[in-house]
């Protein structure tokens, strides 16, 4: 048996919402790695251009797909119009960072709207495009990025800086996401289509390292293996869950953090 054949993609069609991002980029790298035909999402058109026009300068065509995920109306025209999806990956969200004394209403809408309520919305839009994916290779897979403030909490000592403390919007959502990742799985599992969810934990920046040094240092030594973790490092788990190698998994968290969130 060729073990490397499981996680090939080769023929389906994916679909990655913040492509762009540093971790989307990670994540688009991978999928096209395995043979995907990859439609790539975000809310900036120039930059989604000059994104694409760098996979392409690497030999990888992509189709860019502009529009912003919290406009519910974009993500059902967009889904309702694909006439096939294989692997859909929900892993956009919107913030504006703000310490909690100056929080509204409206910043939890926005970070809820752009996350959990636009992966919903894109699943349900996307249903016909899904079951035809289902048809031709047996399954589809969703993946829902979430993240370790979705089980757990910041450690504020580490955030000396209110700057840089994780926003008090951002892990509700995310938890929220992960709850719906569990609906969607017995929701759709009857229908060959798996829903898990990726948790990574503490990805920063290669130049929010660099601008402050002590901070990622503080950081790194949260996690067990004492280290930061490199986008690439993303690609493995992304892969397994959006291929048949986890054809018998749904429903499920796939925590990538280190070790932080098991000490």
């Amino acid at each position: 048996m060729n073990l490397s054949e499981p996680f090939r993609l080769d023929g389906r069609v994916a679909f990655v919402s913040g492509a762009a991002g540093h971790l989307g980029r990670a994540m688009t790298n991978a999928l096209l790695g395995a043979g995907a035909d990859v439609i790539v999402n975000g809310r900036d058109p120039s930059r989604l251009a000059d994104f694409a026009a760098h996979m392409e300068s690497h030999g990888h065509a992509v189709q860019p797909a502009a529009f912003d995920m919290a406009d519910i109306a974009a993500v059902r025209a967009f889904f309702g119009g694909l006439p096939r999806l294989d692997i859909l990956v929900n892993n956009a969200v919107s913030m504006r960072v703000k310490p909690m004394h100056a929080l509204d209403a409206e910043d939890f809408e926005i970070t809820y709207r752009s996350s959990v309520t636009a992966a919903f919305e894109a699943t349900r839009a996307s249903l016909p495009a899904l079951r035809q994916g289902v048809l031709a290779a047996g399954e589809a897979s969703i993946i829902q990025v979430a993240s370790m403030y979705g089980l757990v909490s910041p450690d504020k000592r580490i955030y000396t800086n209110p700057v840089q403390a994780s926003p008090f919007h951002y892990g509700p959502a995310k938890a929220a996401l992960l709850q719906l990742t569990r609906h969607m799985a017995a929701e759709l599992g009857p229908e060959r289509i798996r829903v898990n969810a990726l948790v990574p934990g503490p990805f920063p920046r290669p130049e929010a390292q660099a601008s402050d040094p002590d901070f990622a240092a503080r950081l790194a030594q949260r996690t067990m293996l004492g280290r930061l973790g490199q986008a690439h490092e993303i690609a493995g788990p992304l892969l397994f869950l959006a291929s048949p190698a986890a054809a018998y998994m749904t429903g499920a968290s796939l925590v990538i953090d280190g070790g932080w969130t098991a000490w």
